[in-house]
């Protein structure tokens, strides 16, 4: 289906990773370059931005390339390194949502603890620790994989992902499988987490207005992302598991990519447009820019 619009795919893909590169690198530089927004929710934004880059560049190099060729073919070790990529990704991501969550709690329920609790140098080390987490869990999903005897080679899928190798697989899956149920278990905990944080919250932000208006200045953006990520997350699941043979190969495709394309380009967007430090920098970034680039058109000029 994508051979009569392969230029047109291609240059919106291109398009889609350029504004994923533009959005993640001004929101990261933004914050490294900013002393005075070096606090624990920034970190954990600068390293959401972060983890954007690294799981898109599992993915967009390669499928811009197999859109301008005529065999879509990936080597089995290109294909582990991509699930690897792709879905550390994930696993990072959700654990920094769950982190900034429960800065978010500390800040609001706790705000004369909030130092104490969230100083830099813990959150340094849990966002680290995020980092480590997932990429164990991933190592010990590939290294399961890497051990199943493949009796086919076609993955109808746009990239590598770990149930549709396990699906081509004529062995043993059992470990696989347990290992599977363990991990969701896992992003579950995540989950009951969030909510938990989240429950607390709303019951402060109901006591004063103070409580409010700081649940609505730095919560409601950690809630749009949270639900983008988990809805498209849960779409790539149901898709991977469940997905069915009569529906339409297009809307298989969208679902396919939904969490690599809507969650890079909308969590730094709406975090550049919603938290107020963020917006103000990036504008006045812009601001001096514009004006050097004039004087230098007048200079040219002269």
């Amino acid at each position: 289906e994508t051979v009569n619009y392969r230029v047109t795919l291609f240059s919106l893909t291109l398009l889609s990773y350029c504004i994923i590169l533009v959005v993640n690198v001004s929101i990261i530089l933004t914050i490294i370059l900013d002393g005075n927004i070096h606090e624990p929710m920034y970190i954990c934004l600068c390293n959401m931005c972060i983890n954007e880059l690294y799981g898109t560049a599992g993915f967009y190099p390669k499928f811009t390339s197999d859109l301008l060729s005529d065999i879509q073919v990936i080597s089995y070790a290109g294909c582990l390194l991509q699930i690897y990529v792709i879905y550390s990704s994930a696993m990072v991501g959700y654990s920094v949502l769950a982190l900034m969550s429960y800065d978010r709690y500390v800040a609001i329920c706790r705000p004369l603890e909030y130092h104490s609790v969230m100083s830099l140098r813990r959150t340094a080390v849990l966002v680290s620790l995020a980092w480590f987490v997932s990429f164990c869990r991933m190592t010990v999903s590939i290294s399961l994989t890497s051990k199943l005897k493949l009796c086919g080679s076609h993955i109808q899928k746009f990239y590598c992902d770990n149930g549709s190798v396990i699906k081509l697989a004529c062995s043993s899956t059992t470990t696989n499988d347990i290992v599977r149920l363990i991990y969701i278990c896992f992003d579950c905990g995540h989950v009951l987490f969030i909510l938990g944080s989240y429950v607390q919250l709303v019951k402060s932000a109901v006591k004063s207005r103070e409580s409010r208006r700081k649940f609505t200045q730095t919560c409601v953006p950690h809630l749009l992302s949270l639900f983008n990520v988990t809805a498209t997350l849960l779409f790539d699941h149901m898709y991977s598991r469940y997905g069915s043979a009569s529906v339409p190969q297009s809307v298989k495709n969208f679902m396919a990519i939904e969490f690599l394309l809507f969650p890079p380009i909308l969590n730094p967007v709406i975090y550049g447009l919603v938290l107020t430090k963020i917006r103000g920098k990036i504008t006045s970034l812009c601001m001096k820019a514009g004006q050097r680039f004039k004087l230098r058109l007048k200079a040219s000029s002269v």
